[in-house]
């Protein structure tokens, strides 16, 4: 098993278990990730859950090692839609407080995982990135979508085009993250949370994450629907074989926007 799901008492924590790969997501990984999500909302016994990562870091993002294999837009497509949009929708949908907490890196989708949660707790060493470009591909996992409404669409367009990392001191400035804290007193800072919202009124609180999700914009789902047909095109493109050889190869890449 590549992700864990511990529990205590009312609170469950499911942890990115691959700390020799910085937690880079499998397929494998997406999908044990999304069944221990059912388990978290359909078990009326787990009242609040943390997403974690072994060791050092949250999560790489996707498993760079696995692309640039040929597939058609039909099956890319089908790919996506189930592999990281179920688990984002899962994790935005659960009506139950979800609560990331992210040590080293989060970029990526890994990324875009923190950011469907609730809330996030930030380790002083994190460091968060919308580094899609790099292999030549636009922001999925809904990353787009969360950006724009945490920090407008000027702001995540930055955060996108540049594919810069941030700090955890100014992801917490630009309202990317909710709590800055030791790395030490990450995972007490994350269960003292989770234990005080599992203690409250879990349902009346699952219907305010409903009530945020409507109060601006197209919902997630609208939105996942047009990104499953942007990614699939850009697989099949000459910057995004050259980003993955560029990754694989360790140099920088040389796009042409082609």
């Amino acid at each position: 098993m590549a992700v864990d799901l511990i529990l205590d008492g009312p609170v469950a924590r499911l942890v990115l278990n691959r700390p020799e790969r910085m937690n880079a997501l499998s397929m494998e990984m997406r999908a044990e990730l999304r069944d221990h999500l059912i388990r978290v909302r359909d078990d009326g016994a787990i009242r609040a859950a943390i997403l974690t990562g072994a060791g050092t870091h949250f999560c790489a993002g996707a498993d760079v090692g696995k692309m640039g294999e040929a597939r058609s837009l039909r099956a890319d497509r089908a790919r996506l839609q189930r592999g990281s949009h179920t688990v984002v929708r899962l994790l935005h949908d659960i009506e139950k407080p979800i609560i990331a907490a992210v040590s080293g890196v989060a970029v990526g989708v890994g990324w875009s995982y923190a950011l469907a949660c609730d809330l996030i707790v930030a380790a002083e060493d994190a460091r968060f990135g919308a580094t899609f470009r790099r292999v030549g591909l636009a922001p999925d996992g809904g990353c787009a979508w969360f950006l724009a409404r945490r920090v407008g669409p000027a702001r995540g367009k930055e955060l996108a085009f540049s594919g810069r990392i941030v700090a955890a001191d100014e992801a917490l400035r630009l309202g990317l993250v909710e709590y800055v804290v030791p790395g030490d007193t990450l995972l007490d800072k994350a269960r003292e949370l989770a234990a005080d919202y599992a203690a409250g009124p879990t349902f009346a609180l699952g219907l305010a994450k409903r009530m945020f999700d409507r109060a601006t914009g197209p919902g997630l789902d609208e939105f996942l629907d047009y990104e499953s047909l942007v990614q699939p095109q850009l697989h099949d493109t000459e910057d995004h074989r050259e980003g993955v050889a560029a990754f694989k190869e360790k140099r920088p890449p040389r796009f042409t926007g082609s």
